[in-house]
């Protein structure tokens, strides 16, 4: 027989027993005998709900005899033989008579490792004897086996997380794939049969397999991500171990525009060169652009005069630019000395002078001469919008007009439908011949609401308009007559024209509408192009870092005063990079605070005829916060004391010998520096800046200039490149300078007086600014006191020569009172000393003239000023020693013995000046004591200062 076997096993399973088999003997002894294998299905193992199945298939040979006989012991089976290598399997005999054997398995069955098997089996009987080599052998039969699978995995995600991208707006068939698999070897085991979300309520659905897609559509705005929990099931319906996770992230419809840039920029002053958008780029939504050009606006029209500029005082300002000497404000602060613009609308923080067509101001004679020459300058800050009213009338900025009888125009500078109009008629006596009149200038810019710095520059005939430094000739010319000579005063005006004569009562007219700053004249002189565009210049504009860096295909380009950046390239990267490093400057030390707009406009061109894309505005702005407010401090000392001789001396008193000026900003501690628990304080630091004016004031009425007078060496001041101005109610330095030049000149101002003897005190008080008063320092007094010397009659005693002087009085020092006290009862102590030791009075006296020979010779020096800072007495503990012998001898003693006693006394301090402790204050107080004594040779009496205490 053929045999061919077929067997189906579970797995993991060790069978021991699979199938039981039956061999017959076909015929003892006959060659073509054979043994007949028979399987009977006689037994099914259950493990598990699993199964054990054998299949016998029999092919019967066409030649077989049933009537062969055999051997007894030749028609048992004794053996059952696996032909194949390392197989799980092995075949035992079960009945050697029937020929019953069972095939069972020798070790684990996995399916995952081997899903089926097939091999050879053989039968054997018993033979002729024990030896195998004598038993024969049936023909072959085939067994093939497959394994049965067990559902024991779970199925697993290829990925532990999933992620993706989706636009807002849009339904997605399929967002993303998951996809899990299973271990198992069977296809109902290893294969996933469905998906599942586990995150509920989320607009989000899965298919068979592992499509997410979403069920409604996306806002950005809503919600930016979704995070959901997939699970897989397989065939068998058996989860998978472990969720995966999937990311849906939201972005919006993309829309061409910048991107990465922030609205609100701050700027702390003194920060130099901030960029403006450092991350800022351009997303195209995958447009073709060929090219594109990109405006940065610096929008400050609304600061100040238009953008943050100096706010020193317009003649300052004019120096700081260089310009010409002579200059004329007409709209200056308001003031005791410019108080025609007393009744004006003024911002004071930038000078600016609002008109609102029902004022003017008069402009007092002679602060202009009467006739201008033919060069001259007008110089102006306007801002100016349409006129008012139907029919638009003249609007006069500047009016030189008769003052009574008639209404004649010499020159004027005025408004008239939104042309700027200059008119200058000259009189007969300068020219009898027709010479032009008026020039007119069509601006868009006066009448757009917005400040323009004007100059006018006159060399008649020619007059030429500057417009924030740029150059306009007049496009209308009106020729006339001059104007006929006449003996009426003129009266200039500011704002209106005054019209004096052709009414009943003389008025305004011709009323301005807008604002002014800085309206000056400047007779005889030109104003250069240089100095006009430092005038205009703003302090704050646009600036790009490192310009070397935007590369060669970037093209770019400011307006005059920075505020407007254009650039231009063909690649979207380097437009990128150039814009972010566009930055704003503020050169201001205390700039003015608030908001500068910032806008961003973007032209793009695109290749072919594809529709180009519409990059929207990048609208943002500049926070400039406050700066730091100085406090400026004067200090020095608040009283001296000097001899009237120095009061009628050439020199004067020197009033400030040491004023200091210091500028101060409070700065906290940091926290690292602090180790204790002490409350946080404040640390003050020193700041240097300018000034631009200080203020002497005379206290207790004006000087009187038949008597006294305040002076300072006009050298001082050019030096240092300050003014100033003198009066009788005090002195006024001005111009923008350091504190160290002001302190320098101030350091030289001089009180003269001729009359002292009618003066017991003169008090001043200083004041400086910075910024035109914006920041101004303390208010510092100072009190200066005439010394009187004391005179010694020739009878009076020696004794009563140590007395105190009763003006002396200390306000430093309260020590100095007991000191006075004690002098007050040194006459008597002193007698009793002299009578007691002759020795002590003598060194007393020696003492006496030894300090007035050094007089003598300190005398004929000249004491220059920066020494006169350091005269101020310290009175504490102050004896007054007078020397009793320079003119008091004892009796019966000349004037030999006199000089012999000085020569004595001099050896003796000679031998004992190294054990002198006399300060430098000392030896300057006795100097000064001393010089008074030569200037008055005939006194009989030398004040001598000593603070260290002298035995009597």
């Amino acid at each position: 027989f053929l045999l061919g076997l077929v067997c189906n096993l579970s797995c993991p399973l060790f069978l021991t027993h699979i199938g039981e088999m039956s061999v017959g003997g076909g015929g003892g002894g006959c060659e073509n005998g054979a043994l007949v294998m028979k399987l009977r299905i006689d037994e099914i193992i259950k493990n598990k709900s699993l199964q054990v199945r054998l299949v016998l298939i029999d092919h019967l040979r066409k030649h077989w005899s049933p009537s062969a006989v055999f051997h007894p012991s030749t028609g048992e089976i004794c053996a059952f033989k696996i032909h194949g290598q390392e197989l799980p399997f092995e075949a035992v005999v079960l009945n050697k008579t029937s020929g019953e054997g069972r095939l069972r398995a020798k070790s684990p069955i996995d399916c995952e490792l081997q899903k089926e098997y097939t091999f050879i089996i053989q039968a054997y009987d018993c033979g002729a004897g024990p030896r195998e080599t004598a038993w024969k052998k049936s023909h072959k039969a085939v067994v093939h086996i497959q394994v049965k699978d067990v559902n024991e995995f779970a199925p697993t995600f290829k990925e532990p997380a999933y992620k993706a991208v989706v636009t807002e707006g849009k339904i997605y068939d399929s967002i993303l794939q998951v996809e899990a698999v299973d271990e198992d070897c069977s296809p109902q085991y290893s294969q996933i049969c469905n998906y599942e979300i586990v995150t509920t309520d989320v607009p989000f659905a899965i298919d068979r397999n592992g499509n997410i897609r979403n069920t409604e559509k996306l806002s950005y705005d809503k919600q930016r991500q979704y995070e959901i929990l997939v699970t897989a099931y397989d065939c068998g319906q058996k989860p998978a171990a472990q969720d995966t996770l999937v990311q849906v992230d939201v972005k919006p419809v993309c829309k061409p525009g910048w991107q990465d840039w922030t609205k609100r920029i701050e700027y702390q002053p003194g920060s130099g060169s901030v960029p403006l958008f450092p991350s800022i780029h351009l997303e195209t939504c995958d447009g073709a652009v060929s090219s594109i050009q990109i405006t940065t606006e610096l929008q400050t029209n609304y600061i100040g005069k238009g953008c943050d500029r100096e706010t020193y005082s317009e003649r300052s300002l004019q120096k700081l630019c260089g310009a010409s000497s002579g200059i004329i404000d007409l709209l200056p602060s308001p003031s005791a000395a410019t108080n025609w613009t007393a009744g004006l609308l003024v911002d004071s923080s930038e000078m600016i002078f609002k008109f609102d067509g029902r004022q003017g101001a008069k402009i007092p004679d002679g602060i202009v001469p009467k006739n201008l020459t033919d060069q001259f300058t007008i110089t102006m800050w306007m801002k100016h919008g349409p006129s008012p009213g139907v029919r638009a009338e003249k609007e006069t900025i500047l009016c030189n007009s008769d003052k009574t009888e008639m209404n004649r125009h010499h020159y004027a500078l005025y408004v008239h439908n939104c042309r700027l109009v200059f008119l200058l008629r000259k009189d007969f006596d300068q020219a009898d011949t027709f010479r032009p009149a008026e020039f007119h200038w069509k601006l868009d810019q006066i009448c757009d609401k917005e400040w323009h710095y004007y100059v006018i520059n006159v060399e008649f005939p020619v007059v030429t308009l500057y417009m924030d430094g740029a150059t306009y000739e007049p496009y209308l010319v009106t020729n006339d007559w001059p104007i006929h000579p006449s003996h009426i005063a003129m009266q200039l005006t500011v704002g209106a024209c005054w019209q004096g004569g052709e009414v009943t009562k003389p008025r305004f007219a011709q009323f301005f509408h807008g604002s002014l700053a800085s309206l000056t004249i400047r007779p005889g002189k030109m104003e250069s192009q240089k100095v006009i565009s430092c005038l205009q210049a703003c302090k704050e504009g646009l600036d790009i870092n490192s310009l070397e860096s935007l590369g060669q295909g970037i093209k770019y380009h400011f307006n005059p005063s920075q505020s407007i950046l254009v650039m231009e390239g063909d690649d979207i990267g380097n437009i990128n990079r150039a814009l972010q490093k566009v930055s704003y400057i503020n050169s201001r030390q205390f700039p003015t605070a608030g908001v500068r707009r910032l806008r961003v406009s973007s032209k793009v061109q695109c290749f072919g005829e594809d529709v180009c894309i519409s990059v929207p505005d990048v609208d943002a702005y500049v926070m400039v916060l406050q700066a730091i407010e100085p406090q400026i401090s004067l200090r020095g000392t608040d009283r001296l004391w000097r001899p009237a001789a120095q009061f009628e001396s050439a020199r004067g008193v020197t009033l400030f010998p040491d004023l200091k000026i210091v500028s101060t900003f409070a700065k906290a501690e940091a926290l690292g520096d602090l180790k204790t628990t002490a409350p946080k304080s404040a640390v003050l630091e020193e700041m240097l800046h300018n000034l631009d004016f200080c203020d002497i004031l005379v206290l207790g009425g004006d000087l009187d200039p038949r008597q006294e007078c305040l002076e300072l060496n006009h050298s001082e001041l050019h030096q240092r490149h300050l003014d100033a101005t003198n009066s009788t109610a005090g002195y006024s330095i001005y111009g923008v300078g350091s504190m160290s030049r002001y302190e320098q000149v101030l350091h030289h101002i001089r009180y003269r007086n001729w009359h002292p003897a009618s003066l017991e005190s003169r008090r001043f008080r200083i004041k400086c600014s910075e910024l035109n008063g914006r920041y101004t320092s303390n208010e510092f007094n100072l009190e200066v006191s005439i010394l009187h010397e004391a005179r010694v009659s020739d009878k009076e005693h020696v004794n009563h020569l140590i007395v105190q002087p009763p003006f002396l009085q200390s306000v430093h020092h309260p020590e100095s009172q007991s000191s006075i006290q004690r002098s007050s009862v040194v006459p008597s102590i002193a007698t009793v000393v002299i009578i007691i030791s002759v020795c002590m009075l003598v060194f007393v006296v020696a003492m006496g003239v030894y300090r007035v020979r050094i007089a003598h010779q300190h005398f004929t020096q000249e004491t220059e000023a920066a020494k006169e800072a350091e005269m101020d007495w310290d009175d504490s503990a102050l004896t007054i020693t007078v020397n009793p012998m320079e003119k008091h001898e004892e009796p019966g003693r000349g004037e030999e013995e006199t000089e012999e006693e000085e020569e004595e006394v001099e050896e003796d301090m000679s031998s004992s000046s190294s054990d002198s402790e006399d300060s430098e204050e000392e030896e300057e107080e006795e100097g000064m004591g001393k010089g008074r004594h030569g200037q008055s040779g005939a006194r009989q009496a030398q004040l001598e200062w000593d603070d260290s205490a002298l035995p009597y």
